[in-house]
């Protein structure tokens, strides 16, 4: 589990418009902030 101002391995996803980003890119423009959710109807 993470907590608030732990640091996360690198990584990359797709955005809404089907483009790579990783996370060094968003790092590049200054601080960012990650939001994670569970899917849809699912358990959790």
């Amino acid at each position: 589990m993470l907590s608030a101002g732990d640091a996360v391995e690198e990584f990359e996803l797709l955005d809404q418009h089907g483009e790579s980003v990783s996370l060094s890119r968003l790092l590049a423009d200054g601080p960012a902030v990650l939001y994670f959710y569970i899917k849809a109807k699912t358990p959790g």
